[in-house]
């Protein structure tokens, strides 16, 4: 899908950059990478390293043609939220949530992702789908519809979970709408780097080492994705509503922050840690410990949550009174992820099953694209991925964590501020000669992949995010407030005025009759499969729960 997917080169022409050790980083990072390169093409078919599996998610929220948040129920033209594979709802009745399988190469995500919104915006009526993250046009926390999944048990609880967070953390930072980038690597590698690296123990706990590792280094150097891909400078000032901000203003109707790459990944955003007492760190050292870290939390009471109450009669006004109600809760920039076995506890998943792919949380959703996501995006996110597998990480001690905590924050606040200063174990790093050397250390993994495809896509790739490194006004955040100011526009006139370029879009893309049919039999399937389960008989609701939380 080359004309839509491709979001085109942002540097004049490639520029060659020498790559070295990561000095400013203390550790040989490229070499790891080089080895281990140069290894997998002497021991396997190196094409397979291109031959990953990638899904997508993406959530947007539905608007009324008055511009505020759509009041109406999920259509029910597009099948049931509960059962559906590909078209949901998160946090809000509102929150759309469009949801690719895994498929063979990034391409074919975002054209997968297109077919779905095609489908949705002629059974939208005069609704469209909001082009930002930051929502607007908001009244206030009771006025956003929060989702609803019918009568089964399996339906209640997910919209008791739903109930909960927002008696927790309130209704508005719940509708912030952002993608999610699934990859996982092809299968038949695993052995090969477990030769290669040397180690005898057994291929699933070899894979799950280093995807513990690839988890970390996400963490490590993943304050680039809100630098480089951040769309959520500003927001409306009705996401405030009687609270107080230290927010400038940019207009009358508008928040922003001058510096700002992704306010969503800010502070002002949905935290576990907010509240002293509250917060929750997942361990990352291994599949067992954050598996039971996140076990515990959902099983620990607290006295703030306990005080919201868990039921009043026959309503429940959360699923417990635990850290967290369940480990979705959770919020991280990543997750290890296994597929779940009906209604399997993700943290036994995995201790059962071991991960089975990456869950990247940390994009907004591209504005100026009508998917939300590029393929220039998702070639860079590929070959960061890969970087982050093959490049050596070591365990994340408190020290680090606080320095990661840190970086996320003032890369998403301050991330164009001309001299940003970031922390890496205890060293005071400035912000753009640290990208540089871990963009550059990539260009290995670009190499091989443009060999593997023919041609320069993913060397362009990174070379557009170098550019935007050296030239921080070619950031989405920056020519979002660029172009808000050059137009005279507020926040809901930039964001409205997208959405409605990229409704045009979608209802001038014409989809296959088979193409149709397809989504019109998986929306009646998935109908027909809701209301198989409310047929049944449902047990008690409290007896429900119990038997999911004492799952072993």
């Amino acid at each position: 899908m080359r004309g839509i997917a491709n979001g085109g080169s942002l540097s004049a022409g490639r520029a060659r950059y020498t790559p070295r050790h990561c000095t400013a980083l203390g550790i040989p990072l490229l070499d790891s990478v080089q080895v281990r390169l140069a290894r997998l093409a002497g021991d396997a078919d190196i094409r397979l390293l291109h031959q990953g599996r990638f899904g997508l998610e993406k959530e947007s929220l539905r608007v009324a043609a008055t511009g505020g948040i759509a009041m109406t129920p999920h259509p029910i033209a597009l099948g049931s939220a509960l059962t559906h594979p590909d078209i949901t709802t998160d946090y809000s009745e509102a929150l759309m949530e469009f949801i690719t399988p895994p498929l063979g190469s990034v391409g074919a995500a975002l054209d997968y992702l297109a077919d779905l919104q095609a489908y949705v915006y002629p059974r939208l009526d005069e609704e469209m789908l909001w082009a930002t993250s930051m929502p607007c046009v908001l009244a206030g926390e009771g006025n956003i519809p929060i989702a609803r999944y019918g009568s089964s048990n399996a339906g209640r609880m997910k919209h008791v979970y739903r109930v909960g967070l927002g008696h927790r953390y309130g209704h508005v930072m719940q509708v912030i709408a952002g993608v999610h980038f699934n990859w996982s690597l092809n299968e038949d590698l695993w052995p090969v780097l477990r030769k290669i690296d040397g180690q005898v123990c057994g291929l699933r706990d070899y894979r799950d080492r280093l995807f513990m590792g690839q988890i970390r280094n996400l963490q490590r150097y993943g304050w680039l994705v809100p630098y480089l891909f951040g769309a959520s400078p500003a927001l409306c000032k009705s996401f405030f509503l009687g609270k107080a901000t230290n927010l400038p203003s940019f207009d009358e109707s508008t928040h922003y922050a001058p510096h700002a790459t992704s306010l969503r990944m800010g502070d002002i955003g949905y935290q576990n840690s907010r509240e002293e007492g509250l917060g929750i760190k997942a361990c990352y050292d291994d599949v067992q410990c954050y598996a039971e870290s996140l076990l515990r939390a959902t099983l620990t009471p607290v006295e703030a949550w306990q005080a919201i109450g868990v039921r009043s009669g026959d309503d429940y006004r959360q699923l417990n009174a635990n850290i967290l109600q369940i480990e979705n809760e959770y919020y991280s920039t990543v997750r290890p992820k296994q597929v779940l076995q009906g209604l399997e506890k993700p943290s036994l998943a995995l201790l059962k099953r071991g991960v089975r792919y990456i869950e990247l949380r940390s994009l907004d959703v591209n504005a100026y694209h009508p998917l939300g996501l590029d393929e220039t995006q998702g070639r860079f996110l590929e070959a960061f991925l890969l970087f982050c597998l093959l490049a050596d990480s070591p365990v994340i001690d408190a020290c680090e964590r606080h320095e990661i905590d840190r970086n996320l924050l003032d890369v998403a606040h301050r991330g164009r501020e001309p001299r940003l200063m970031l922390q890496h174990r205890g060293v005071r790093l400035p912000m753009r000669a640290w990208a540089l050397e871990i963009l550059e250390s990539m260009l290995p993994i670009c190499e091989v992949l443009d060999g593997i495809e023919g041609g320069a896509w993913f060397e362009d790739a990174v070379d557009d995010q170098i550019a935007k490194v050296r030239a921080p006004d070619l950031t989405p955040s920056a020519r979002m407030l660029d172009e808000m100011r050059d137009r005279g526009e507020s926040f809901y006139q930039f964001a409205r005025r997208l959405s409605q370029q990229h409704h045009r879009y979608f209802s001038e893309r014409a989809l296959s009759p088979q193409r149709i049919a397809e989504l019109d039999a998986k929306g009646a399937a998935s109908l027909a499969e809701q209301a198989r389960l409310e047929a049944q008989p449902q047990s008690d609701f409290g007896e429900f729960l119990a038997d999911y939380f004492n799952q072993q």
